[in-house]
């Protein structure tokens, strides 16, 4: 009888152990998201979060905070992400900021690299002055991104 509740008690105890230690397999990134034309933050309406090349879309990993950030919650092995922003709570999807020719497709940012030292995109939406007057650093842990609204032709075009 004894050996079967210190059995019982055993397992317990290491379903617990397996059940913390699983929770803790987990990285948080902060997500900040600036108007590549005019600086300001923007608060996106729905985010799809695609990892390591994949097709599956992981929206539930975005916890969004009242000041416009957002945590994003990856398994640790995950070695690269890619991140559409919706606006306007539609499925309008913004477009990137991240190269001097404003990108459609998916761009990947490297985890590791986000983690050690913070990532910001470079914005290649805006001008020259409105770059240098809102000019930002990340901190360990963070992607701030550079994002604007489609224009009228881009709409027309899907």
């Amino acid at each position: 009888m004894a050996r079967k509740i210190i059995g019982s008690l055993l397992f317990v105890w290491l379903f617990a152990l397996c059940g913390t230690s699983h929770a803790q397999d987990t990285k948080t990134i902060t997500l900040k998201v600036f108007d590549g034309r005019t600086g300001h933050p923007v608060m996106p309406t729905g985010y799809q979060v695609r990892v390591d090349h994949l097709k599956l879309i992981h929206n539930d990993w975005v916890k969004q905070n009242d000041d416009g950030s957002a945590e994003m919650t990856i398994p640790s092995d995950v070695h690269e992400i890619s991140i559409h922003l919706a606006y306007d709570a539609s499925m309008e999807v913004y477009v990137n900021c991240d190269a001097q020719k404003p990108t459609f497709g998916d761009v990947w940012y490297l985890v590791p690299q986000i983690m050690s030292e913070g990532m910001v995109m470079a914005n290649g939406c805006g001008h020259t002055r409105v770059n240098e007057k809102y000019k930002t650093t990340a901190l360990p842990g963070e992607l701030i991104l550079f994002v604007r609204e489609k224009n009228w032709f881009e709409r027309g075009k899907e």
